[in-house]
C-alpha cells in the first residue's frame, strides 16, 4: 500500500487508551512548541494530557524530543518502546532513529525530509567527499512501518515566505491524522507562534493540511544527499539573513575553515569566501536557520 492511501486511514480519535505522539528533531527546529500546541488543543478538549521533553540542546545539531500522551486518563509522561501510534520528525535521520517507538502494526511517521548533517559525519570537508549520514528512502521505510507521511516541508515553508514555518507544514499534516476542529488548530497555532510569524505560519499550517488531504498527489522522492561541490571551479556562496541572525558566534566556532567572522553589528558574515569548502556545517547548526549555502557550477557563475 501506498504512503498516500494509507493516510486516507482514518484519523486517530482519543480514547480510553492514551494516544501517544513522539516530536523530534534537532535544537532550533521548534520540537517544543509543536508539542506545546498539541498539549494546549488537548486540554480545550478537556483531556487528561502528559509531557515529558528533553531540549537542553538548544544548539542546532543537538537532540531534542517531546512525548506527548492524551485521552480520558493518562498516568505516565513517557511513550514506551512500541507505543507511539505516531513519530512527527522534523529532521529525517531522527525520524528513522526513533522508528523502535512506533507501534508495528499501525503507528504513522510524518517526516520532513529535510537532513541536517551532524558535523562528525563530516570528517572529509574535501569537495565532492560522502558523509555517514543515515540513507534509508521512502521505500525501504513503507516496507517495516505501517503509515509514511515523507514531506518537503522546509520546502513549503520557504515557499509561504518563512522556512522557519516548517514545523507548522508538519502541524497541518498531523492535524489530518488526529481528531481534532481544524479551527481549533488554528487558533491554537496563533497563540503559540511569534505574533510577527502568524500569517507565515497559519499558511504553512494550511498547505501541510490540504497536501496531507488530497485524495491523490504526487509522491515525494528519497531525500536526495545534500549538495556538494564536485568541481574545483564551484563557487560557494553563503546567503546569511541578517534579521535572524542573533550574533550567537556558533557558525563563527565552528567554521572548520574559520572563513566566518562577527561583523560591527554582531552579524555572521563571509570573511574569506576563498576558503569556504561548501561542508554545509554552518547551516546545518545555525539555531535560526539564518544561513543557506548555495553552490555554483562554474557555467552558473554571474
Amino acid at each position: 500500500m501506498s504512503a498516500s492511501s494509507r493516510l486516507s486511514d482514518r484519523a486517530i480519535a482519543p480514547q480510553a487508551t492514551p494516544t501517544n505522539v513522539l516530536v523530534v528533531g534537532v535544537g532550533g527546529q521548534g520540537v517544543v512548541m509543536v508539542s506545546r500546541v498539541l498539549a494546549k488543543l488537548c486540554e480545550r478538549n478537556g483531556l487528561d494530557i502528559k509531557q515529558s521533553e528533553v531540549h537542553g540542546m538548544a544548539k542546532r545539531g543537538g537532540v531534542v524530543f517531546s512525548h506527548v500522551r492524551f485521552g480520558e486518563r493518562v498516568y505516565s509522561p513517557t511513550i514506551p518502546e512500541g507505543e507511539a501510534d505516531i513519530v512527527l520528525a522534523m529532521e529525517w535521520a531522527e525520524g528513522l532513529r526513533w522508528l523502535p517507538f512506533l507501534k508495528r502494526e499501525s503507528g504513522g511517521l510524518i517526516a520532513d525530509t529535510q537532513r541536517i548533517v551532524p558535523p562528525f559525519s563530516c570528517r572529509n570537508r574535501k569537495r565532492g567527499a560522502l558523509h555517514g549520514y543515515q540513507t534509508m528512502g521512502l521505500e525501504e521505510l513503507e516496507e517495516v512501518v505501517a503509515r509514511v507521511v515523507a514531506v518537503d516541508a522546509t520546502g513549503v515553508a520557504s515557499e509561504v515566505g518563512n522556512r522557519r514555518a516548517a514545523n507548522t507544514v508538519l502541524l497541518g499534516v498531523l492535524s489530518s491524522m488526529l481528531d481534532f476542529d481544524p479551527s481549533e488548530w488554528r487558533e491554537v497555532v496563533a497563540e503559540v507562534v511569534p505574533p510577527k510569524t502568524i500569517e507565515a505560519n497559519l499558511l504553512g499550517f494550511e498547505r501541510g493540511r490540504e497536501w496531507a488531504l488530497q485524495e491523490t498527489r504526487a509522491e515525494l522522492p528519497t531525500p536526495p544527499e545534500p549538495e556538494r561541490p564536485t568541481h574545483a571551479a564551484d563557487r560557494v556562496e553563503l546567503e546569511i539573513v541578517e534579521a535572524w541572525c542573533k550574533g550567537c558566534d556558533i557558525c563563527v566556532k565552528v567554521c572548520p575553515e574559520r572563513c566566518l567572522e562577527l561583523n560591527g553589528s554582531q552579524v555572521a558574515v563571509l570573511r574569506d569566501p576563498a576558503a569556504c569548502s561548501g561542508c554545509r556545517v554552518c547551516e546545518w547548526l545555525c539555531p535560526d536557520l539564518a544561513i543557506h549555502v548555495r553552490i555554483l557550477p562554474a557555467q552558473e557563475e554571474h
